[in-house]
């Protein structure tokens, strides 16, 4: 199966000059979700992790499956004010803005290693933030994996420039 052929582009989303590719046309098909997961599933079987983290919210749709599957923890690095225990925050800039994510202090332990899904990889930004709340808490990121990678915005280039190990499902360019 083409995974590529389930996603839908948003010319101008969320703003002008920005190329979207929007997730819920795979996700709304049964068997294009359920062949993203497997693929999740079998690249991370190349990779020795202790628990799943995925930013919100699309990430969540991928790593809560992957997490079931595999019967790993799975930890979420959620939007600022969105956790109610005692957080750690980053902030951090978006290729369209700036943001905060944050994870319960007692999610992640000293000298664990997490594995991080999120759904799409662009600039980098999110997911450089997400590695910063995994080491924030003494634990190291295994790898990162994203359905898809906007290959022309340097994002994936960049975390692999940075030591991180890094998948993709599907490239794009990203306009």
């Amino acid at each position: 199966m083409n995974l590529k052929d389930h996603i839908r582009s948003i010319k101008d989303y969320p703003k002008k000059g920005i190329l979207f590719r929007d997730i819920t046309t795979l996700i709304k098909n049964a068997e294009a979700f359920e062949e993203t997961v497997n693929q999740i599933v079998e690249r991370s079987k190349n990779y020795k992790f202790d628990k799943i983290a995925a930013v919100e919210s699309r990430g969540f749709v991928f790593a809560s499956a992957v997490s079931y599957i595999l019967k790993k923890p799975f930890i979420m690095l959620r939007k600022k004010d969105k956790l109610p225990a005692d957080t750690h925050s980053i902030d951090f800039e978006l290729e369209y803005g700036t943001a905060t994510i944050e994870v319960h202090k007692d999610s992640i332990s000293e000298n664990e290693s997490v594995l991080i899904i999120d759904d799409l990889i662009a600039t980098g930004g999110t997911a450089e933030a997400a590695a910063k709340l995994v080491e924030i808490s003494k634990a190291k990121v295994s790898c990162f994996i994203f359905v898809i990678n906007l290959f022309d915005l340097g994002g994936s280039d960049n975390l692999i420039k940075k030591g991180y190990k890094v998948e993709n499902l599907i490239d794009f360019p990203g306009h």
